[in-house]
């Protein structure tokens, strides 16, 4: 990300983008952190992981609060233009899909101490496991293509929230199959029917990350664009 905040005549300039890249990078890390903390506490009936989990939002709104302060800021002092309008806009944007991120990380913690009251057998846990692992790396490369402007591990990394998917429908049908074959276990399959959703939605986001980058580095909105259609998007626009 660097390389699109260099050779301002300002030094503060420089400074006020390198702080936003740093705050940005953290709150990335805290979130990532709070996502394995939640499906590590499901998976393990850990009820003290799930409650760090919840507490840790208030970071999360911290440093949401505090980049979006400082975007503000910069677009009202310095009124950025090309790509330092570019990545201001992106890191935004991509901040909220962070801050989105961490909500279901809270949603699935609070989920899990529901679960762990409910004691019974964990029915969809492995599901839980595949997917949260899928999600986690999701996250993480997202965040790696972020920070060293990698559009060919961001279009890779987009195009794995379809196999997030179809593992996601996959689960959603055994879990309802089984709700009504066995009608007492409605109520804890739900919850983590619930679970599987925000983990789906996690990684939603994680491919959202990855086209605010498209536009940060190349200025095309490829939103509304299939991922596998992203390299074809770009060739066109060169």
């Amino acid at each position: 990300m660097k390389e699109l905040m260099t050779d301002h005549i300002s030094q503060q300039f420089n400074n006020e983008l390198e702080d936003l890249r740093q705050h940005f990078l953290t709150m990335g890390g805290v979130v990532e952190k709070q996502v394995s903390g939640a499906v590590e506490a499901l998976l393990n009936s850990d009820s003290t992981l799930a409650e760090d989990v919840i507490e840790e939002d208030s970071t999360v709104n911290q440093l949401d609060g505090l980049i979006d302060e400082e975007c503000t800021r910069i677009l009202a002092k310095r009124q950025p233009a090309a790509s330092d309008l570019r990545l201001i806009l992106s890191l935004s944007k991509s901040v909220s899909e962070l801050e989105r991120m961490g909500d279901e990380a809270k949603k699935i913690a609070s989920l899990t101490l529901s679960l762990i009251e409910e004691g019974e057998s964990p029915r969809g846990y492995v599901e839980i496991d595949r997917i949260g692992v899928m999600v986690n790396r999701m996250i993480a490369d997202a965040l790696d293509a972020i920070a060293r402007l990698d559009l060919k591990q961001a279009i890779r990394v987009a195009k794995k929230d379809r196999d997030v998917d179809l593992e996601y429908n996959t689960a959603i049908r055994s879990l309802v199959t089984y709700m009504m074959e066995d009608p007492r276990s409605i109520s804890r399959v739900l919850n983590v029917i619930w679970v599987l959703r925000s983990l789906e939605r996690i990684g939603d986001h994680a491919r959202h990350l990855c086209q605010h980058l498209v536009y940060m580095v190349k200025g095309v909105d490829v939103r509304h664009i299939p991922p596998q259609e992203i390299k074809k998007e770009l060739k066109k626009e060169s």
